[in-house]
C-alpha cells in the first residue's frame, strides 16, 4: 500500500485507458480531458514507478512487456472498483441482470417477461444475450441461465429443467409421417453447433436410425426452428425452444416420443456471493413459468 500512495490515481486511470483503448485520443475522449493531459499523466506515472510503460513509436504508444502485465492488472483493479461503487448505486439494487442464450431468450423467455414485470414492478430486468458464461464474480450479472451438465467452475448451479429432445415439423410435413421409418422421406434440419444428436432419440423410440434426405444446415437453433415452421423438414427440438410453436399449431411433434439428452437448463449464480431478494424472486417466478410450460406439454400429449 505504501508504494500505491506514491502513484496518483488519475495517472493510473490514464495509463489503463490508453492501454485498453489503444490511443491517446481515445483515452482523452473517455476521460473527458485533452490529449496532452493524458500524455502528461502517463509521463508522470512512469517517473513515479521508475519503469517505462509504453514505447513511443511513429504509430503511437505501444505497451512495453512490463506495461502489458501492469495494465492488465490495472484493468482488473478498475473493474473491481467500478463494481464496488455500483453497490452504492440505488439503481443497481432494483436492476436484475440475467445472462441467457439468445435462442432461450427470444423463443421462450421474452414472451413471458410481462408477467415478471407485473409481479415485480420495481425490478428493472436487463437481459444479457450471450452463449458465453460470464465471470459471475467480476461482472454485474446476477444470474445466468445455461444449457449444459451443471458443472461450471465458481458457479452455484440449480437444475431448472432436464432437456428432452424430439422431432418437430410443420403440420404439412407431419401429415406424411405415418411411421418413424417415413422420416427417411424427409429432410433433416441441422443445427451445426448443437450438443445433441438424433441417435439418442432413435434409441428412445426403440428403432434403428434412418437416413434422412439432406436438408438445410444452420449455426443457430432459432433459424432451425423457423426453417421447420416454414415446412423445410424435420428438426430435433426440445421443450422450451419449441413450446410456443407447438402450442399454437405452427409445429407438431408427430411421434410422442421424447428422449433425455443428458443436458439441462440451469440457473447459475456466483458461489461466493449471497443471493439478493431480486434473484430469489426471479428464481421462484421462472420455475413457475417452466411448470406452466410443461403442464401445457402434458395437455398437448394427452390431446394427441
Amino acid at each position: 500500500m505504501a508504494m500505491l500512495n506514491r502513484v496518483h490515481l488519475n495517472g493510473l486511470r490514464a495509463v489503463e485507458a490508453v492501454a485498453r483503448l489503444g490511443s491517446l485520443a481515445a483515452a482523452a475522449g473517455e476521460l473527458n480531458v485533452s490529449v496532452s493531459a493524458v500524455s502528461q499523466q502517463i509521463n508522470r506515472t512512469e517517473k513515479q514507478l521508475g519503469r517505462a510503460l509504453f514505447e513511443r513509436t511513429p504509430a503511437g504508444l505501444v505497451a512495453t512487456e512490463f506495461g502489458t502485465v501492469f495494465t492488465a492488472r490495472l484493468s482488473a483493479g478498475f473493474r473491481e472498483l467500478a463494481q464496488a461503487v455500483a453497490l452504492a448505486d440505488e439503481s443497481s439494487e432494483c436492476t436484475l441482470v440475467v445472462s441467457v442464450a439468445p435462442a432461450f431468450a427470444s423463443k421462450w423467455l421474452l414472451p413471458r417477461l410481462s408477467r415478471h414485470f407485473a409481479r415485480h414492478p420495481n425490478v428493472l430486468l436487463r437481459i444479457d444475450a450471450s452463449v458465453r458464461l460470464a465471470d459471475l464474480d467480476r461482472s454485474d450479472i446476477d444470474v445466468a441461465i445455461r444449457l449444459g451438465d451443471g458443472k461450471w467452475p465458481g458457479g452455484r448451479a440449480e437444475l431448472l429443467l432436464a432437456q428432452e429432445v424430439f422431432p418437430v415439423c410443420a403440420p404439412v410435413i407431419a401429415s406424411k409421417l405415418k411411421s418413424i421409418e417415413d422420416l427417411a422421406l424427409t429432410c433433416a434440419i441441422t443445427d451445426e453447433r448443437s450438443m445433441i444428436s438424433w441417435e439418442s432419440w432413435f434409441e428412445a423410440a426403440g428403432v434403428e436410425p434412418v437416413t434422412f434426405m439432406k436438408g438445410a444446415r444452420f449455426t443457430d437453433p432459432m433459424l432451425c426452428l423457423e426453417s421447420a415452421i416454414a415446412g423445410h423438414g424435420v428438426m430435433l427440438g426440445w421443450q422450451l425452444l419449441a413450446a410456443d410453436a407447438l402450442a399454437d399449431g405452427r409445429l407438431v411433434a408427430p411421434f410422442g416420443v421424447r428422449a433425455q439428452s443428458g443436458l439441462g437448463y440451469w440457473l447459475v449464480t456466483s458461489a461466493s456471493k449471497s443471493e439478493s431478494r431480486k434473484v430469489r424472486d426471479f428464481k421462484i417466478w421462472i420455475r413457475e413459468e417452466i411448470e406452466a410450460t410443461m403442464a401445457q406439454f402434458r395437455s398437448l400429449e394427452s390431446a394427441s
